[in-house]
């Protein structure tokens, strides 16, 4: 074998670096797309927060300022005498 004869010459060097810049480049791109597609899916659960109730909703608006005490309290009346929307699925009363 020839290990110290027909040495590499100048663009041997050139090539063989850039190959190698490229092996590194592809490497760190390769973990940085895996890291990402692990984050873009959570172990979480999937199901969306529930909405809010129309009693919140009501009491959100008076803190707000958007109603008065005088119009809360009717509303709020009306709500405890039709019922809040209470049989809709997933919706809890606080």
């Amino acid at each position: 074998m020839f290990w110290y004869d027909h040495g590499m010459g100048g663009w041997g060097w050139v090539a063989m670096t850039f190959s190698m810049v490229l092996l590194v480049a592809l490497a760190v791109a390769g973990v940085v797309l895996l890291l990402r597609s692990v984050d873009r899916f959570p172990s979480g659960p999937a199901h969306p927060p529930a909405a809010p109730s129309a009693k919140q909703v009501l009491a959100e608006r008076f803190a707000r300022g958007e109603i008065d005490e005088e119009e809360y309290e009717q509303r709020l009346t009306a709500l405890r005498v039709h019922g809040s929307g209470q049989d809709r699925p997933g919706s809890r009363e606080s």
